[in-house]
């Protein structure tokens, strides 16, 4: 997987790996934003290359045809505004049925209770 050229930080991951480590920290019940990742990670500007990060791995997880491997749990990103903008690519109310079953609450326009769930990376 590369990005960006496969930028390499100190630790020889690439940009889309390091995406990955922090998404997989996300607790249960929580959600962060795609810019919040990018700025974790240093490159502020890079929130939509994170969504190309995580829309690199949802085809396999989708299905969960690898058996054994973790499953990210990129329904836990979300845009700044708390909408749920990967909802597509899950399908239906996939997104939204797998952060209410972990506790999530949503605002009146459907957007997530961000002042309750954030989760600052």
């Amino acid at each position: 997987m590369t990005a960006g050229g496969n930028k390499k930080n100190g630790s020889g991951k690439d940009f889309y790996e390091r995406v990955f480590e922090v998404v997989a920290r996300i607790p249960e019940g929580k959600v962060t934003t795609y810019g919040a990742i990018a700025r974790h990670l240093g490159t502020g500007g890079s929130a939509r290359l994170v969504g190309w990060a995580l829309n690199s791995t949802l085809s396999e997880e989708k299905a969960g045809t690898n058996e054994g491997q973790t499953m990210l749990p990129c329904h836990r990103v979300v845009n700044r505004n708390g909408e749920l903008t990967g909802k597509a690519w899950f399908g239906g109310d996939v997104m939204e049925d797998l952060l209410r079953s972990e506790g999530v609450r949503f605002d009146p326009d459907g957007s997530v209770d961000m002042s309750r769930h954030y989760w600052e990376p």
